[in-house]
Formats: structure tokens, C-alpha cells, sequence
């Protein structure tokens, strides 16, 4: 079982798959042993419940749902910056949601 599990939320899940690659390699590169994956948002809450993430991170294009994944977990909901979004920073993504995690458990 990964120590970091992260969940990236979009409108199909399709385009965060690019994404959830690039973060995956930046976390090998790093040694964090995650597990990094994208689904739809009609399909998050039964994942939430199955992969029990420590972070949802939400694409640009679904950031109008954060008020409901806030209201519906106890883990952090964060909206991924449509900068790192569009140029797949998949490093600098994967730093936020370890960082927002690490706030929560302090």
C-alpha cells in the first residue's frame, strides 16, 4: 500500500491522465512511494470510499465542485493551478498536494 495516495478529479478523467503520469514519474524520481490516479468526477465518490485518498485535487475545469468535496470529506480538497494544469507540471502538482497533505496532519 502507498504511503501518499492522491486523486485527481476532473469532468471525464480523461485529461488528467497526462498529469497523473508526469506526477507519478516526478514521484519515483523522488523516491515517494504514492499512488497517483485520475477519475471523473460522477465516479469520485465511489472511489473515495474504495482507494480512501489523503488529498482530492480537482482540474480547472471542475473547480465549481470544491464547496462539494469539501462538504463531503475530511481530507483536503485543492483546485489544481490552471497554470501547472495546462503545462502539465506534474512535479510541481504532486509538490502542492504532499505539501497541503502535510498541513492537514499538523
Amino acid at each position: 500500500m502507498a504511503e501518499k495516495t492522491i486523486m485527481l478529479v476532473c469532468s471525464a478523467g480523461m485529461s488528467t491522465s497526462l498529469l497523473v503520469s508526469k506526477m507519478q514519474k516526478a514521484a519515483a524520481a523522488d523516491g515517494i512511494d504514492a499512488d497517483i490516479f485520475a477519475t471523473a468526477a460522477s465516479d469520485a465518490d465511489h472511489l473515495i470510499k474504495d482507494k480512501n485518498p489523503d488529498i482530492l485535487m480537482l482540474g480547472p475545469q471542475v473547480r465549481y465542485m470544491l464547496g462539494q468535496f469539501q462538504k463531503k470529506v475530511t481530507i483536503p480538497v485543492e483546485v489544481i493551478n490552471m497554470q501547472d494544469y495546462g503545462m502539465m507540471n506534474g512535479e510541481k502538482v504532486l509538490r502542492e498536494a504532499l505539501s497541503s497533505i502535510e498541513k492537514a496532519a499538523n
